[in-house]
């Protein structure tokens, strides 16, 4: 039972802080406080109100929350989430809109799989359902699945992406967003010596590390300090007794999310005081702009320990798609097979992530892609989320993965101007 005791910890700390938010939010609210006003009653309620609301958000799993869109005929269609392909790891997902006409791109979108729900991407399938037939790769909590369901590593993640575009079949569009973006792209080449007719037809890479060593972050500074048995000893732990998945071997997401506020420790910090302050005044809202944020990023799941190592040793340290020497199943994997499929690669300028050039490096490796089916962008000014998330896609970025996608289905002429490679 190694670890389980620290992951139980970490439950029962993160139930505590909920406990202690609700219980202040309910001592300070009692009506019979107003008798003598204080505002230390009111900045307490406002303390307890937003501490039990972080804490409670972290071990649920957030809502598509997408009911319906505008159609082309001025009408609201509904939207219903339905099941294409389910499997123990992860599901694919189809956005169905009622009533609309069908539409001629299919995308997939490959939603990262790195601590965060695929509801990460909520507002880039917002942004293309009045464009396309929209399809998510929606991966599941792996304290919620059976130790009987057996091992999930990234060999593993990439035959779910071949499974999952074999079922939508050749006219597909996949859109790949930052952790999957060398995993798609090694689907991509598997599919082109074992299945050509099942390729999709265009392939978008978003602010992913295909080469983690072609520009420095703090994340690749880390892969290289750490060993993979500090990592190990460090990182994995069991899954408590409390879930499905009791007893599998994890990277806990409270630990991931440790990790992520305290790499921006003052931003979050001025942030949550901020909004303890509106609250005790009164001047916040239930869908404000910090609630909407931190609700979508304090949910977060749990890796297998598996996924997560193997990323780490043969993404990062040992660099295999970077060096095209990546093998799944026992399947050496050549990603200059990939000779028909058009690739795009997109980064952001101001990416402290996934830095610009680690994305590019994609077009290198297709080696024998023609240079007219390959295109890049880099967008000044973004950062990681923006350029999936944010105005920069929304404004930029957005349309021209549109043109790419018609230009490479024969629907319409190119209208827009990509930088060739």
């Amino acid at each position: 039972m190694k670890y389980m005791f620290t992951y139980d910890v970490m439950e029962a700390t993160r139930n505590t802080n909920e406990w202690l938010g609700a219980t202040a939010r309910a001592f300070a609210s009692n009506p019979v406080w107003g008798l003598a006003p204080s505002p230390a009653f009111k900045m307490m309620s406002a303390w307890g109100r937003v501490t039990e609301r972080s804490f409670a958000r972290m071990v649920i799993k957030p809502d598509w929350g997408i009911r319906s869109i505008v159609g082309d005929d001025g009408r609201d269609h509904l939207v219903e989430v339905e099941t294409a392909v389910a499997r123990p790891f992860g599901d694919l997902i189809h956005f169905k809109v009622l009533g609309q006409a069908p539409r001629t791109r299919k995308v997939m979108i490959v939603a990262p799989m790195s601590g965060h729900y695929a509801t990460l991407v909520r507002s880039t399938v917002v942004s293309l359902l009045p464009d396309c037939d929209v399809y998510v790769t929606d991966w599941k909590n792996a304290r919620d699945i059976p130790v009987s369901a057996g091992k999930f590593d990234i060999e593993d993640y990439t035959l779910y992406l071949v499974d999952f575009l074999r079922h939508l079949g050749p006219d597909t569009h996949v859109i790949a967003i930052c952790q999957p973006a060398p995993l798609t792209l090694a689907a991509t080449a598997y599919l082109a010596a074992e299945d050509p007719d099942a390729q999709p037809r265009s392939l978008i890479l978003i602010g992913g590390p295909i080469d983690p060593d072609a520009a420095d972050t703090e994340v690749t500074d880390f892969g290289r300090r750490v060993t993979m048995g500090q990592l190990e000893h460090l990182a994995i732990q069991r899954v408590g007794f409390k879930y499905a998945g009791a007893g599998r071997l994890v990277y806990p997401g409270l630990l991931q999310l440790a990790g992520f506020i305290s790499m921006n420790l003052e931003t979050h910090s001025k942030a949550f005081q901020d909004k303890i302050l509106a609250a005790s005044k009164g001047e916040d809202s239930e869908h404000d702009k910090h609630n909407v944020f931190y609700d979508e990023y304090l949910a977060v799941m749990d890796m297998t320990a598996e996924f997560y190592l193997s990323t780490v040793e043969r993404i990062f340290k040992n660099l295999e798609i970077a060096q095209n020497r990546f093998v799944v199943d026992g399947k050496k994997v050549d990603i200059g097979a990939i000779t028909s499929v058009a690739v795009m690669t997109v980064e952001g300028a101001n990416d402290d992530i996934s830095a610009p050039g680690q994305c590019v490096a994609a077009l290198g490796l297709c080696t024998g892609l023609p240079a007219e089916k390959k295109a890049q962008h880099l967008e000044p000014g973004a950062g990681h989320y923006g350029i999936f998330a944010g105005k920069s896609w929304r404004n930029n970025i957005r349309p021209l993965v549109l043109n790419f996608i018609d230009t490479n289905s024969g629907t319409q002429k190119k209208a827009t101007k990509l930088q060739a490679v």
